[in-house]
């Protein structure tokens, strides 16, 4: 199998080398956010010697004792996420309080590998989140690589996890029409419509693997690029779900805004796109703001008249800060100051966020606006193909 770090694939990722403060953001303003938000994040790890950060939502699955519990993708994916915005975070980076739960976090995620419910070998079908857990755990122990602060009795271990994750993600790839999905059939043969939301982000992963050294297919990069151009309408929306056919117009651009964010971002990195229509998205974001905090910590799913769920509300701040990046930088002050605003309109009087009606998703809430408010820089971007790895001449 040719791999993808040796074919001439033009895709861009926001790199993990070097991470801070966007330049533009006034930090006199944002640190103490950051704070506060690490502060919490520290007082609410859980679980089997206090090592995870869960995301909970609705969705239940049988345990072992045939009782309803948190899905392992979530509980990998929710301490993944948290634990990106305590290595992002300045704030408390010396505090041994801090790296004792990251060290932990970074355990829970690799040992996870080895649980049943994250195997990518056994599937039953339907209603899956194994996903969001191979992606965020890809990109959160891939950041780790790249910062240089993985001790060294842990390095294999996360070389490990960092592999399972990655053949895991592409395992669970849409078959024939590429992409990814949480929601999926039973049956191989009716494959389920890749969701672009989910696709996104899967292919910045795996190409975060890959510039690590995973030997990935670049057809699967190039299957998921292609899902997310048919998933884009001519009014510019990105369409929830979508299968072989080019997106209709009848997607409303209100109910979009988040999908449309990760999608243009990820083609334009992949040098499929271009600035006016991630900057047309990032327009978008701000533009029907309030319909995604109509939706923001209420009950039900996909309320009308724009499909909104609550959990699309972080999110969508995630990919309008990365958004934001890639933006020349004579404009991004002003996106920064109002992504900053709109953050701190629905900031708690505890200094937390939440966009659900569980108290417990605080803590992603929080890690969410954390890594909103900590994304990378432009410069920070590395380019394709990556050259192989040769070792120094004597």
């Amino acid at each position: 199998m040719s791999v993808l770090n040796s074919v001439t694939v033009r895709l861009g990722l926001l790199g993990l080398a070097s991470l801070c403060l966007a330049a533009d953001a006034d930090d006199s303003k944002v640190d103490p956010l950051l704070e506060q938000g690490t502060a919490f994040i520290l007082t609410t790890q859980e679980g089997e010697g206090s090592r995870e950060w869960p995301y909970e939502g609705v969705y239940r699955v049988r345990g072992p004792n045939q009782n309803l519990v948190i899905p392992m993708g979530y509980r990998v994916g929710g301490t993944s996420i948290t634990g990106m915005a305590l290595v992002r975070s300045p704030a408390m980076r010396d505090d041994p309080q801090r790296n004792a739960a990251l060290d932990r976090a970074i355990e829970f995620v690799c040992e996870a590998t080895s649980d049943p419910l994250m195997s990518y070998k056994q599937y039953g079908g339907g209603y899956d989140v194994r996903g969001w857990g191979y992606i965020y755990a890809i990109l959160f122990l891939r950041e780790l690589q790249d910062r240089d602060v993985i001790p060294e009795p842990r390095q294999q271990q996360v070389q490990d996890a960092i592999e399972f994750y990655t053949r895991g993600l592409v395992a669970i790839e849409i078959p024939t029409w590429g992409g990814w999905n949480y929601s999926r059939r039973r049956s191989v043969d009716r494959p389920c419509p890749q969701a672009p939301f989910m696709t996104g982000p899967a292919i910045q992963a795996l190409a975060t693997a890959a510039a690590g050294g995973q030997q990935i297919d670049p057809a699967v990069i190039e299957r998921g690029l292609d899902a997310l151009e048919r998933s884009r309408s001519v009014t510019g929306a990105v369409e929830y779900t979508g299968g072989d056919e080019q997106a209709g117009a009848n997607t409303l651009v209100a109910g979009a805004v988040g999908r449309m964010l990760a999608t243009e971002s990820t083609l334009y990195m992949a040098s499929r796109g271009s600035l006016d229509s991630v900057r047309g998205a990032l327009d978008a974001f701000f533009a029907h703001w309030e319909r995604l905090e109509e939706r923001r910590a209420r009950s039900g799913t996909h309320e009308g008249p724009f499909g909104v769920a609550p959990y699309y509300f972080f999110y969508a701040h995630l990919y309008a800060a990365q958004a934001i990046e890639l933006l020349p930088k004579s404009v991004r002050m002003e996106y920064h100051d109002r992504l900053r605003q709109r953050l701190l309109v629905v900031r708690a009087e505890d200094g937390t966020w939440n966009d659900r009606v569980f108290p417990r998703s605080a803590t992603y809430g929080t890690a969410m606006a954390i890594l909103s408010l900590t994304m990378p820089e432009e410069n920070r971007i590395p380019k394709w193909p990556i050259e192989p790895k040769t070792e120094a001449a004597p």
